[in-house]
């Protein structure tokens, strides 16, 4: 009975219809298996798609050596992972997500370009001349300018430019040979700030408050840097932060300090100077593990330190130079001599950027280290420091050279030149302009130096100096192979002053003129790309290509971050000519710094010059205050104040005594 009760309350057992009338069912069972779950499927799946993650995520940490669009860090600080431990030779590690776009735009091929006129042919002249300019050079009757006029400099103006760098610098020469108490030296350098400032009174009440008010920009950078920022590398002024570029690593070195030192003393703002002095002799320590660039570090703290000797004659800074010089060497610890670009400063381990043409050292980098290196000797009084940095020059002078020009990149363990993009801005710049500086510094061309710039001096004036059209603005462009890139960077801006220099000592008579006219002609191109932008401060990169002179369509190239080259131009310009447009151009540049990146206790990079108002990018470079401050101050001094005949410029403008011995 109990069974035939359970067999009644069984349910029936539903059956699928081998037939249905609307096929649901069968629809229904076929969604079922169709959407079944395999969990070894799904987990093959996730694995697949992590990897992809990594694989595509990777792609972001592709450098180039051109610029980093981020106007934060800019195209100089190129962002790393320093390293914690070993490193293996050669690789190194970018993690700007940015960087890779730009490497495929800025060898874009452009289509080649005529010029509008041949330069004149180099001839070597057996008894060249020095020469100054006629300050007093008046367009012609039919209303053209022939550009300044040379002649040539008297024995009696030269006894009298001597005598009067003598009486500026008293003393400067004993106190090189012979030590002096504190006391005297506090002396003298009150007789020279008393004798500036007699100078400086001759000048009209319109140049004063120039010079005072760049003055005051000063101030109020480094107090805003000195209160909320003191000892960080950097300033982010409306965060009120300190900020950092990975080109110094994970250290907190007071780049900002070191950079301004000297800037601090030309201007005579004591207060501050002896808080950044306070500053470097108790906190200042090289002994970090961290990698750092051996360029960056060089020019900006090793310069900073010699300029600071130079100007103070204070041993401190002469030991903390010679610290981080001792820490550098290892890194021209290669079979060339020819030094890597990262150096971690407490290991002693070296690497080059994975991304520089297979591992290749960069030109503007190893090139740009004999006016520090070379100093560091002499007041050190041991060699190894000049032997290392010059051995570099004579390598790479006596290689041979695709159409007489320096690639941007050569390999320190083969000798071998990477690939054949040739630029006198990115990349490049640095190195031509310490060919000529090192021969300032030594008192004379050195053999080296002759041998360096011959080379050079021809191929670039014949494929690299070029005329736009319509307008007929020069401009020096870069190359890759045969290919003409119709492209200036405003980091080449600062040819305008190599060439105008180089004029003082040309050849020959058409070398001299070509030399002055084309540094004029370029400050000319750089001016223009600020008066094209609605700031008034021009773009990281100015195109030639038939839409665009002097300046790019391409808002990302339009970025300006404090850069200093073209105010560098306008100073080297009034120095040699003394012509007013080129403090009229300088003035124009301070306005628009002030009503521009002028930010919460500093002032600002802007991201897109071509807007106004501007969107500014918070980081107050250390190189505003070593650089583009210094050169708009000098501008509006006398002659005297850092004489071009007494001192040579680093490319930080640190300013380095020339060597007459």
């Amino acid at each position: 009975r109990s069974n035939a009760k359970i067999k009644r309350h069984i349910p029936p057992v539903p059956m699928l219809p081998t037939h249905t009338a609307n096929g649901r069912a069968a629809a229904i069972l076929n969604r079922r298996k169709r959407y079944a779950i395999n969990k070894e499927k799904v987990f093959m799946i996730i694995i697949f798609v992590a990897f992809s993650v990594v694989c595509f995520g990777a792609l972001y940490f592709v450098p180039d050596l051109t610029g980093d669009h981020d106007p934060i860090d800019g195209p100089r600080e190129l962002k790393i992972l320093d390293d914690q431990g070993p490193v293996d030779i050669g690789l190194a590690i970018n993690n700007d997500d940015k960087s890779r776009k730009i490497a495929r735009e800025h060898f874009r091929n452009l289509p080649i370009e005529k010029k509008e006129r041949e330069p004149p042919t180099h001839r070597q002249s057996s008894s060249p001349t020095n020469i100054v300019v006629n300050r007093n050079s008046k367009p012609d009757v039919a209303g053209n300018d022939n550009g300044p006029v040379l002649t040539d400099v008297s024995l009696e103006e030269k006894e009298k430019r001597k005598r009067r760098v003598e009486e500026l610098l008293k003393g400067h020469d004993t106190q090189q040979k012979t030590e002096t108490t504190h006391e005297q030296h506090q002396q003298q350098q009150q007789q020279d700030q008393q004798h500036q400032a007699n100078k400086m009174s001759q000048d009209s009440e319109e140049t004063q408050k120039r010079r005072e008010f760049v003055k005051s920009m000063m101030k109020t950078a480094w107090e805003g840097y000195a209160k909320y920022a003191m000892g960080e590398n950097e300033l982010m002024p409306m965060s009120k932060r300190g900020h950092s570029a990975s080109i110094f690593g994970r250290t907190k070195m007071g780049a900002t300090v070191v950079d301004a030192l000297d800037t601090l003393k030309i201007m005579n703002l004591e207060v501050e100077y002896a808080q950044a002095r306070d500053w470097v002799a108790q906190h200042l320590s090289f002994d970090v593990n961290s990698g750092v660039s051996v360029f960056e570090i060089c020019i900006r703290f090793l310069g900073g330190l010699l300029s600071a000797y130079a100007l103070t004659k204070d041993d401190m800074y002469k030991e903390k130079a010679e610290d981080l010089g001792r820490r550098l060497l290892p890194a021209f610890n290669t079979p060339t001599g020819i030094p890597k670009a990262m150096i971690n400063l407490k290991t002693g381990l070296s690497h080059n950027w994975g991304w520089a043409s297979g591992g290749c050292s960069i030109l503007s980098e190893f090139g740009t280290m004999q006016l520090e290196f070379n100093y560091l000797s002499v007041i050190t009084g041991d060699s190894i420091f000049a032997d290392k940095a010059n051995h570099v020059m004579k390598y790479v002078i006596e290689k041979e050279k695709p159409q007489g020009l320096y690639p941007n990149y050569l390999h320190p363990d083969t000798g071998r030149w990477g690939s054949s993009e040739v630029s006198l801005g990115a990349l490049g710049d640095s190195f031509y302009e310490y060919l000529f500086k090192f021969w300032v510094f030594n008192g004379g061309r050195s053999k080296g130096d002759m041998t360096g710039r011959k080379p050079y001096d021809d191929p670039v004036r014949e494929r690299l100096v070029l005329k736009s059209k319509p307008s007929g603005l020069t401009y020096v462009a870069e190359s890759k192979g045969s290919t003409i890139h119709h492209k200036m960077g405003h980091l080449a801006c600062f040819t305008s002053g190599l060439f105008a220099l180089s004029a003082q000592d040309a050849p020959d008579n058409d070398w001299r003129r070509w030399y002055l006219d084309t540094g004029s002609e370029i400050a000319k191109t750089c001016h223009e790309s600020y008066a094209k932008s609605p700031t008034g401060l021009g773009p990281e990169m100015m195109m030639f290509d038939g839409r665009n002179e002097a300046w790019t369509s391409n808002p990302r190239e339009r970025y300006y971050i404090l850069r200093p080259e073209t105010v560098e131009a306008y100073f080297v310009m009034w120095r040699i000519t003394h012509d007013q447009k080129y403090r009229e151009w300088a003035w124009e540049a301070v306005q628009a710094l002030e009503k521009n990146c002028r930010c919460g206790v500093g002032y600002c990079g802007i991201r897109d010059v071509g807007k106004s108002p501007p969107s500014q990018d918070d980081v107050q470079q250390s190189f505003f205050l070593a650089e583009t401050l210094k050169y708009l101050y000098l501008i509006f001094t006398d002659d005297d104040v850092i004489s071009l005949d007494e001192w040579v410029f680093n490319t930080e403008a640190h300013p380095l005594p020339v060597q007459r011995s």
